[in-house]
């Protein structure tokens, strides 16, 4: 982007009022984060969380739905669910559909995470275990990659973004963003302490992408992990401590303000 230092400054202005505008307990309301945001346990917090991002993308109402269904299927209890359930009780979960995400897909959703929650730490373990590697949330999301597919499951490798390979990994880094901003609105967690704040992507979908580059603070034409990089770039120069905070602002003009 070429603006100048004014320019620069009106933008922030305005996003930053954006940010007061959407980054408030009402977002709740329309957002899937409202699933996560039932349970009161940290564990059930990460799994209804990650689950509930696994399959946030088409209609919003239609998400919340089916993220309902499937912490109804776990019982409402998801990390017991995760770590004690039994496999006939997990293949009830077979009949489940969310768009392209199947029962089968599912199943082996459960099986990956109960993996990771009895062999390695837990989600919060892993993904910041990734982060530490070189301290980004790429080598972050690489790595979770490579420990969620420890085992087969070739047809379930389209649910989870692969950002070596250019992904715009948008589900991960809004789960991201849940389980580790911190700052008192009552919207996000800030649960997880060993990533950085600063260090967040954004979670670049249709509406972020379309208002960044209206705004043109996105050159890239195509939502991949380089469009991310770059829009995520520009947003640490208007807050370097909490760049996704924009995320409300980006989001909330595209799909609540049509701008």
């Amino acid at each position: 982007m070429n603006e100048s230092i004014e320019e620069l400054a009106d933008l922030k202005d305005f996003l930053d009022e954006k940010v007061k505008k959407f980054n408030r307990p009402f977002f709740i309301e329309t957002d899937p984060i409202q699933v996560p945001r039932k349970f009161t346990l940290k564990g059930d917090i990460e799994i209804a969380g990650f689950l509930t991002a696994t399959i946030a993308w088409g209609n919003r109402t239609s998400i919340i739905k089916n993220a309902e269904k499937l912490m109804s299927l776990m019982g409402n209890q998801p990390h017991d669910f995760i770590l004690n359930a039994s496999n006939s009780e997990i293949n009830r979960m077979e009949h489940f559909v969310h768009r392209t995400f199947n029962g089968n897909d599912c199943i082996y959703f459960i099986h990956s995470l109960k993996n990771i929650y009895r062999n390695h730490g837990g989600l919060q373990t892993v993904f910041e275990n990734g982060f530490q590697n070189e301290l980004s949330v790429k080598s972050s999301l690489s790595y979770f990659y490579e420990i969620f597919f420890e085992t087969s499951g070739e047809r379930t490798r389209k649910h989870i973004s692969n950002v070596q390979k250019g992904s715009s990994g948008k589900r991960l880094n809004m789960f991201l963003r849940w389980m580790v901003r911190n700052d008192r609105s009552g919207v996000d967690f800030g649960i997880w302490e060993g990533i950085l704040q600063s260090e967040l992507m954004l979670p670049l979908d249709v509406h972020t992408g379309n208002v960044g580059r209206k705004l043109e603070i996105l050159q890239r034409k195509s939502n991949d992990w380089k469009a991310v990089e770059e829009i995520t770039n520009t947003l640490r120069k208007f807050d370097s401590s909490d760049p996704i905070k924009y995320d409300f602002a980006l989001f909330g003009l595209g799909a609540f303000e049509k701008f």
